[in-house]
Formats: C-alpha cells, sequence, structure tokens
C-alpha cells in the first residue's frame, strides 16, 4: 500500500493528504434482486427429515437458499460474504442437524487451484441467517465436475456433534466438536469422495452410528466401513463407477445412483460415458435396477435419487448428460422391477419467466439437463423438487396421473451476469449474462418480457449503448457466429456482426471469449476487443470490422474500452502496464497517450475505467489503491482522498440541487479513519461519501456495477453468480 501511494506522489497524482473519513451515517438503502428466473446450475437440495417445510439448495457459484414455503420464494443465505470470502459462495454440500432444525452446515470452496481461497466450514444455529466460518485448511470444488453428487457432508443422526466431511481431494474428514476443526480419516483410501450416508439403524443415540457409506471418484465405487470409519471396504458387487447419491428405504433397502465418464473418472457434470442404478435389499443382496441402460451410441449416466420413506417402494431417479433424446426421471413403485418416464405425463410450467420460454425452445429437453438432484418432500409424496443447469422444477403431483411441474424460482437468482449498462433512455437496465444471453428491463418491479436477447443459451460478454442516441445497443456473444449483435431500437431487435479479423480460437483449441464492446457517443462507431486479441472498430454497426491501430501489445489482460459519453468517435482504454490511458479520437482506428504518468500495474492487478456523461473527457479511474479522476481535457489525473482500495465505480443521476453526477464505489473507503469496505455514494463528487449497504448486503465479489442516470440514488451491482441486485434509496 506505501508503496503505490510513493508513487502516485511521485507521479503528481495524489497530494499530502488531509484528516479525512467518511460519514459514519448511512442512509437507508432496499436491497433485492431483480426477477429474471434463475438461469444457473441448481445442483444439491435437503430437506429436513422431521420439520415440515424446511427445504434447503446449493448452488454450484450463488451460494445456499433456504425455502420459504408461504411466499413460494426462496431466501438467500450467504449475501453477507465479503469479497475476500467470495469463493465460499460455491456451496459443494449442505448438512441438516436431525435432531435440531435449526442447525444447518454449509461446505464452502470454489475451486481447488493455488490462487483460491481456502475452504471452509459455516455453521448455523438459526437456519442460516448467521453463521460462523471454521476454517478447514484445505480447497473444495464448489465450481467443477463432480459437483452435483453427495451429500458429502453429513451430521451423524445418533451423535449429531459428529460430522463426516467428502472433499474434492482430501479424502473423508471427521469433526467431533460440530465443524469447529477436522481431521482427515486414514481408512478411507481414496481422495476425491462423492458421497457420504450414515446408516441410522446401526447405532445408539450418543454413541454415533457404526456402518456409514462414502462414495469415490478418483477410485470409482462405493465403499463401507462398520466400525465408525476407521476401516472401510469396497463393495465388490458394485461396478467401478461413481456413487452420485443413495437413500435408505424404509425398510433398510439402500438404492445407489452411478456414473462414470471418460476412464472412470469424475462426472457429473461433465463428460459423462455410462452409468446404473443399484439396490441392496434388506437381506444384503445386490440388484441392477437401472431403468434404461446407457449405450456405445447413446451414453448417459444417473444421477439424483430418492425415496419416499411413506410409500414403500417408491424411488425415482435421473439421467444426467442424456443429450439425445434429453435427460429423464423415472419413477418406481416396486423397489425397482418396473420404471415409468415421467415425462409423458408431466407439463411444465413457465408462463412466468419469458426468457425460459425462448430457452427451452431452443434446448427441446422439456425436463431440461444435468439433472444431478432429485429429493421428495419426506413429509409429503407429491411434493418434489429437481434441479437442472439453468433452475429448478418442483411439483405437488407427484403421485398423481398427471405430474404439473412450476419453475419456482422465485427470488433465486444464479444467473453470472457478465456487464451492466443503464442507458440515458429506453430501457433502465441492460444485462449481459453467461449461458443465457441476458435482457433488457423495461420495468424493474417484474422480470423482462420484450427486452430479451436472443437467440437465448448464449453467454454474452459485455453490451454497450450510445450515450446521446440510446437506442443504439451492441453486445458480444460468444455462441454468435461472428461474435455479436447490434440493436437500432435499444434491444428489441437484433442484428449480427459481419465477419471480422478476430481469432474465434484460442491457442489451445478452445472458443476464444469474444471479449469488450463500447459504443461511441452518437452511435456512429463500436470498438470491440476480443479477449486477449487486437481491437477492431467499424463505422457501420459492425457490418465490417478493421484492426485498430496503437493498441496495447500486452495480451494477458482482458482490456475493457470505454467511449466518451459527451464526443462522438472518442474512446479510451486503460494501458496498465505502461501506465497510460490510450485515447483515439478517429472513431477506433488509432490510439495514442492521452494521459501519462499513471503508476504500472502487473498483470495480476486490476483496474477500472468509466467515463461520465456531460462533458470530453470525464474519466474515473479506479487503481488498486486509489481513486483517480480526470475533469476535462486539459485536467489533470488526481487521486480523491479516503478511497484506499476502490474495485469499481459508477455514475448515475445527480442529487437535487448537486452541480454532479452522483458517484458509486464498491471497495474500501476511510471510515473515522478505518479502511471499510463496502459500497459508497457521494453527492460532491468524491470529497465526502457515505455507506450505502450493510454488512448483511455485501454479496461477495461483483462483476459489474452500474448506476440509472434518471433516477437518484438508484444502483446496480452483478454479485458473481447472483444474477442483479438493485440497491435503492428507502422512502
Amino acid at each position: 500500500m506505501m508503496q503505490r501511494r510513493q508513487l502516485l506522489q511521485a507521479a503528481g497524482l495524489l497530494a499530502a493528504m488531509p484528516a479525512w473519513g467518511a460519514d459514519s451515517t448511512s442512509p437507508a438503502y432496499d436491497w433485492r434482486s431483480l426477477t429474471f428466473g434463475a438461469g444457473g446450475f441448481i445442483d444439491g437440495f435437503v430437506f429436513h427429515p422431521r420439520e415440515k417445510g424446511l427445504l434447503y439448495a446449493r448452488t454450484d457459484i450463488g451460494g445456499a437458499y433456504r425455502f420459504d414455503p408461504a411466499g413460494k420464494r426462496w431466501l438467500p443465505l450467504l449475501d453477507h460474504l465479503s469479497k475476500a470470502d467470495s469463493d465460499l459462495m460455491g456451496v459443494l454440500s449442505i448438512a441438516v442437524d436431525p435432531s435440531d432444525a435449526n442447525r444447518v452446515y454449509a461446505a464452502c470452496g470454489l475451486y481447488t487451484s493455488q490462487w483460491a481461497r481456502s475452504a471452509a466450514l459455516l455453521a448455523s444455529t438459526d437456519r442460516g441467517a448467521t453463521w460462523a466460518v471454521h476454517e478447514l485448511g484445505l480447497k473444495l470444488l464448489g465450481n467443477g465436475p463432480g459437483r452435483g453428487s453427495g451429500e458429502r457432508l453429513q451430521v451423524d443422526p445418533n451423535r449429531p456433534e459428529l460430522l463426516l466431511l467428502g472433499t474434492s481431494q482430501d479424502g473423508l474428514q471427521l469433526s467431533t466438536n460440530r465443524g469447529q476443526s477436522f481431521s482427515r480419516l486414514s481408512g478411507f483410501p481414496a481422495k476425491h469422495v462423492s458421497l457420504v450416508l450414515f446408516d441410522p439403524k446401526t447405532g445408539q443415540p450418543g454413541q454415533g452410528s457404526r456402518t456409514v457409506y462414502v462414495g469415490s471418484h478418483d477410485q470409482p465405487g462405493l465403499f463401507v466401513s462398520s466400525d465408525a470409519g476407521q476401516s472401510f471396504t469396497r463393495i465388490a458387487e458394485l461396478p467401478a463407477q461413481a456413487p452420485q447419491h443413495a437413500a435408505f428405504g424404509a425398510d433398510g433397502s439402500l438404492h445407489v445412483t452411478l456414473a462414470a465418464g471418460e476412464g472412470g473418472a469424475v462426472v457429473n457434470p461433465s463428460y459423462a460415458k455410462t452409468g446404473s442404478v443399484w439396490r441392496r435389499a434388506p437381506d444384503g443382496r445386490w440388484t441392477d435396477i437401472t431403468p434404461v441402460k446407457p449405450t456405445s451410441a447413446q451414453s448417459f449416466a444417473y444421477s439424483g435419487l430418492d425415496v419416499d420413506p411413506k410409500r414403500p417402494g417408491r424411488l425415482v431417479v435421473s439421467t444426467i448428460e442424456r443429450w439425445q433424446p434429453g435427460d429423464e426421471v423415472f419413477i418406481s413403485d416396486d423397489h425397482g422391477a418396473t420404471w415409468a418416464p415421467l415425462s409423458p405425463r408431466s407439463s411444465f410450467d413457465d408462463s412466468r419467466h419469458p426468457w425460459l420460454q425462448a430457452y427451452q425452445k431452443k434446448q427441446h429437453h422439456a425436463l431440461g439437463h444435468w439433472l444431478a438432484d432429485i429429493k421428495i418432500d419426506p413429509h409429503d409424496g407429491d411434493h418434489a423438487v429437481y434441479g437442472t443447469g439453468f433452475g429448478l422444477w418442483m411439483t405437488h403431483s407427484l403421485g398423481g396421473k398427471e405430474v404439473s411441474w412450476d419453475f419456482t424460482v422465485e427470488n433465486l437468482e444464479e444467473t453470472a451476469t457478465l456487464s451492466l449498462e443503464s442507458p440515458s433512455g429506453g430501457a433502465s437496465l441492460f444485462a449481459a449474462m453467461g449461458d443465457v444471453s441476458g435482457a433488457a428491463w423495461d420495468d424493474l418491479n417484474q422480470g423482462p418480457k420484450a427486452g430479451l436477447f436472443l437467440p437465448a443459451g448464449e453467454t454474452c460478454r459485455s453490451v454497450a449503448f450510445a450515450e446521446l442516441k440510446p437506442a443504439i445497443v451492441a453486445r458480444t456473444s460468444d455462441m454468435a457466429a461472428n461474435g455479436g449483435y447490434w440493436s437500432s431500437d435499444g434491444g428489441a431487435s437484433w442484428r449480427p456482426f459481419g465477419p471480422s479479423p478476430r481469432a474465434v480460437k484460442t491457442r489451445e483449441g478452445w472458443r476464444a471469449s469474444t471479449g469488450q464492446i463500447a459504443v461511441s457517443a452518437q452511435g456512429g462507431f463500436f470498438l470491440w476487443v476480443p479477449e486477449k486479441q487486437p481491437a477492431l472498430f467499424s463505422r457501420d454497426h459492425g457490418k465490417t470490422w478493421a484492426t485498430s491501430q496503437g493498441w496495447p501489445a500486452e495480451r494477458e489482460i482482458a482490456l475493457a474500452p470505454v467511449a466518451d459519453r459527451a464526443v462522438e468517435g472518442v474512446f479510451y482504454v486503460h494501458d496498465r502496464t505502461n501506465g497510460h490511458v490510450l485515447v483515439s479520437v478517429d472513431g477506433g482506428a488509432s490510439f495514442q497517450p492521452g494521459i501519462t504518468g499513471l503508476p504500472k500495474l502487473d498483470v495480476q492487478q486490476t483496474a477500472h475505467l468509466t467515463c461520465a456523461p456531460g462533458k470530453a473527457r470525464d474519466l474515473w479511474l479506479a487503481l488498486p489503491d486509489a481513486l483517480v479522476h480526470v475533469a476535462g481535457v486539459d485536467a489533470p489525473a488526481k487521486a480523491v482522498p479516503g478511497v484506499v482500495e476502490p474495485w469499481r465505480v459508477a455514475l448515475g443521476k445527480a442529487a437535487e440541487g448537486a452541480p454532479y453526477h452522483a458517484l458509486y464505489v464498491w471497495g474500501r473507503v476511510l471510515v473515522n479513519g478505518a479502511p471499510v469496505e463496502g459500497l459508497f455514494r457521494s453527492i460532491d463528487a468524491g470529497a465526502s461519501w457515505q455507506r450505502i449497504n450493510d454488512d448483511r448486503h455485501r454479496y461477495g465479489r461483483l462483476n459489474a456495477m452500474a448506476a440509472d442516470p434518471l433516477e437518484f440514488g438508484v444502483v446496480y451491482v452483478a454479485p458473481e453468480g447472483r444474477g442483479v441486485i438493485i440497491g435503492r434509496p428507502r422512502a
């Protein structure tokens, strides 16, 4: 920090700072999810076995939720996470305490890479309203192959202070103090655990369960221990496939779904090649009860499984990655001796979510894809829920002749939003999204209808509009034939880009990210930067493209251009490695340094540049530990006092009587002399700040942020995996 401030001072950006602090009083704000309708992978569900109506869902990147049966909506449970803890939004497993309905646990961690945050066990005694964080000292793969199996985290029903946790690369872990600490059980031979299941009938209350079943991905098979986890034996009757889910019947029978990928490797989801369903009868005999067997011509696996404890013999299973003719849920009422597919007698109500209607038309799979988990309500056998790669379906008529499924995702917004823009006219908000394209919101009180980004089912990387002609919009899309689309009617209709010299594949052969786009103030010029490639410019709304000259040679950084919002044909880009802001005055055809003397950043450091409307070259640059303002063409760059670590910056409508736009920063700002993480607002161009969020609404890491230019105080943020959040001053 000190070295960076010395560089800023040497560059003349930072004068000697006076004693300074943000206003400790905060304006009252309401925060809520904008309605889109899910869009991400829901990979697990847990009903409480003893309390009716208590249901949890986990997601791979968007945290955990509890269902509100009365309101028929989901309550997010991890929105309090800070930026440093954002990797804990990847929930690999959830466990409830069968003896205490208020206790719930979550094993959290996004990735096992060296740069990822280490995993943690979150423990709650109030159903997820508050959490204690217990560091695990290892890493979990909450967003990777294998995440749909489970549950890996279990509470011993005969000794609730004892927990077992199956990890992604550190084997089976035991806690004897309600998750405060864990130690590895050396008796389990594998590293990557797929599921853990206690047999409650093999123990006494207070003494623990003697028998436990554990599945493995890296040594595919189901293992059993008869000595409370001290030693394990692989069940020889089962094939060398990775157990995905397991459940006991009321008669003591055990049911298991299995899957295998390339060479028996990790699946669920990813690369499923074969799978099966097995049952162990009460007398100990194992039987293959697979409804439909995969073949070399039709490869798929099995994943979701559950039993109805009140209807002996009833169980459901789901396929996964059966791309043709599509995944299926099978139901049996005779312990798996015979099966019936549910899709022929199912109906699906997607009427509340227009994006889903468009998405389903493209996918052509009635039940959806990535059916990793399905659960039957233990208190109501007609109530069931299953997850897909784009949300969840719920029914209250599982046992009927017709099964009616509802897309019950109200307030469960797991979409990966990658870019936000609040235009100066027309729609209130544009959002570019991963996997589901995105949309324009005309009415912030309901989900988008006419403003859908079509075709559905693509990954849109960025969206931009013309400040002085906001009906002109452009967006990039990885799946688009030529990388993007443009609109002349505010997103009501879209036309594809023409051919360009961009590389469509990476050096490794993967589809190249289409990166970022900017639109000039009057809409006559587009500047497009495919990720880690030279910039391209267009003077005919994307019909033809040419390579920009003077673009930074650095290719390891994903650069994001911005348009001047007052002058046509002017663009800027922050050349981080050389400490410049480059300027183009010819519609992106050529760039040259316009602002120099900025601190040089390495490839790991991030920065965010934005342009204010109203006058030329009114730029705000968020550097790693300074917010820099350039207030006009001839104005010097100056650092704003008190902002010690800005991560994103946005500008919106000015407060009543204020001469300058409202300024918003996500980052760390001095409050009473100490740096505080939060979302801050300034109505006097950064001279003073007020925090507008609280510690319950931090949302981890933000992918994007925008402020409304037409309504004072309204700000939009895009947390990683939580859709779009709107903040509005409380009336």
